[in-house]
């Protein structure tokens, strides 16, 4: 996550990566936190679950809804914006309620946005040290998620807020509840908050499938080496 206020090798590498970079997030410290927008279109995943399509409009509501809260508020909140599949969960720390409902009444016009899932608390905002642990969790979190041998990490997207580890992505019921129960048991998480789009089984195997035809497409056409 990228801040403008935001088993086997793999397990290191990935914490690793995840502290790295949350370290550099705590450097510029601003309080508006986008969740994927930053990457741009270069850094989309080919394996996630949602259409190019829908990446592209994920990034440009967590844009529109940062831009639109950091207008308002400033510095005087701390917010993080994470839009997966149209669905935009605001968390972090407001002074009071009449502010976390004229944050979510900013946002919810927002163009192509499904629903906003406003999980913001009243409370001071958090301390340095505090996002510090919260970046270390979130890479204990994609670790156990890639080192699960029944689940495909990249479904996944996640947030840490205070302790509170947010799961979002589009996966089967028997996925979320495999992802949330593994997830719980980390120590130093408090709460497992789980907002996903379910599909079934068989949807699963249909992405899986239009996924392999993807590759396969690509290889095909990947020039021959001479």
């Amino acid at each position: 996550m990228t801040r403008t206020s935001i088993a086997s090798t793999l397990r290191p590498i990935a914490l690793a990566l995840a502290i790295a970079s949350g370290a550099a997030v705590l450097q510029a410290c601003a309080p508006i936190l986008l969740g994927g927008a930053a990457m741009g279109v270069g850094g989309m995943a080919v394996t996630d679950r949602r259409s190019v399509g829908i990446q592209v409009e994920d990034q440009n509501i967590e844009l529109k809804a940062g831009s639109r809260i950091s207008e308002k508020f400033g510095d005087a909140v701390h917010v993080n914006v994470n839009a997966y599949n149209r669905k935009l969960l605001l968390s972090g720390e407001v002074p009071n309620e009449n502010a976390k409902a004229e944050i979510e009444r900013l946002v919810g016009s927002i163009e192509n946005l499904r629903s906003v899932v406003n999980d913001l608390a009243v409370a001071p905002a958090s301390s340095l040290t505090t996002r510090a642990n919260d970046s270390v969790l979130t890479g204990k979190v994609k670790a156990t998620l890639i080192d699960a041998k029944d689940l495909f990490s990249n479904a996944f997207r996640v947030n840490t807020d205070r302790g509170n580890v947010y799961l979002m992505g589009i996966v089967t019921e028997r996925e979320g509840k495999r992802a949330s129960q593994l997830v719980s048991t980390i120590p130093g998480i408090l709460k497992v908050v789980a907002v996903f789009d379910y599909i079934s089984e068989g949807e699963l195997q249909g992405l899986s499938k239009a996924e392999a035809e993807r590759q396969q497409a690509r290889a095909n056409a990947a020039p021959v080496p001479q």
